[in-house]
């Protein structure tokens, strides 16, 4: 019986003949858009080898999460699925995001934000629209810092290797506190609290999971260097909101480059901030583009359909989402 590989969002004519491309000749493709009948459709999702989707909430219809017990794997092309109502399916159904997909724009967009808060350069260029020449204004140098890392998969190797290309020594955290990519330090979530008061410059490329939901908060914060950069690439949650606004107003120097907020019109339908961060000038802020470069959505499949070949091939694919860091 030959594998299929459903995909349960549209994709375009351009978009099609690379993921037949990309999978070599692994598995048949079957565009789940392309079918309406009810039959029909269920007929593909029983067969499915593996499932490609976007948000299974939207892409699929009622009680056809049910038709999926037998998949080798549901690969997500997005890198966060906290979003997704992922307990609709079985707990042993094996689902994967696309983590580390878009590390490399990522890894920029956090190093061009943490150089801007070090470098005044937001603060200066406001300054000088006001009449002031601030020249003798001392900024910072990276130089001989800590980057610490909370989240350190493919984002945060990328993160890494440009924050150390700075002079930066890296300090990290994982869930097997271990890593092929070097670092001058890495530890466990346990040991969160020693790399905080280390670091320089801590920046957050991990999950939401409920284990990490408000996993930075008042205590964290207040562990950290008064003058400390913190980067949020990943999900809003992972930082609580009203103890980051505190910390920020207390402490002038500490800074934040907020890429991901708590309230964003993909995942909530609507963009709210519940603090008036953006008043601050301790703050800088992006719409959550960090990936938004061109090609991203063609990386996005490459690095998703080269996922789903481990699985066909019987391999252990990357990026498993476990039944308890379901947020949904």
């Amino acid at each position: 019986m030959t594998d299929s590989v459903v995909v349960t969002f549209p994709q375009d004519e351009k978009g099609r003949p690379f993921i037949t491309d990309a999978l070599q000749g692994a598995a048949e493709v079957v565009y789940l858009a392309d079918i309406d009948d009810d039959r029909t459709r269920a007929a593909a999702l029983r067969s499915a080898t593996v499932l490609l989707a976007r948000n299974t909430a939207k892409e699929l219809r009622p009680h056809e999460a049910a038709l999926l017990d037998g998949v080798k794997l549901i690969q997500f092309i997005n890198a966060g699925v906290d979003f997704v109502p992922l307990k609709m399916f079985s707990p042993h159904v094996p689902i994967a995001s696309n983590g580390g997909a878009y590390a490399e724009p990522m890894a920029e967009h956090a190093l061009a934000m943490v150089l801007a808060a070090a470098k005044r350069l937001l603060v200066e260029h406001n300054a000088l629209i006001r009449g002031e020449f601030n020249q003798g204004k001392r900024n910072r140098s990276l130089t001989g810092g800590v980057c610490g890392i909370l989240g350190f998969g493919g984002i945060g190797v990328a993160t890494a290797r440009l924050m150390r290309a700075l002079g930066m020594k890296i300090h990290a955290i994982n869930r097997r506190g271990a890593s092929d990519e070097p670092t001058d330090w890495i530890g466990t979530p346990a040991d969160l609290d020693t790399m905080l008061a280390a670091a320089d410059v801590l920046v957050i490329s991990t999950p939401l999971t409920p284990a990490t939901k408000n996993w930075i908060g008042a205590r964290e914060l207040a562990l950290m260097k008064p003058d400390a950069i913190l980067a949020n690439l990943a999900r809003g949650e992972i930082v609580d909101e009203a103890a980051l606004f505190a910390h920020l107003q207390a402490h002038p120097k500490f800074q934040a480059c907020i890429d991901a907020w708590w309230i964003e019109p993909v995942r909530h339908g609507i963009f709210r901030m519940d603090f008036p961060f953006l008043t601050l000038p301790n703050v800088i802020g992006s719409p959550h583009n960090s990936a938004s470069v061109p090609g991203t959505g063609e990386t996005g499949l490459r690095r998703a359909v080269a996922n789903i070949r481990r699985a066909l091939a019987g391999e252990m694919p990357l990026y498993l989402v476990g039944p308890d860091e379901r947020m949904m």
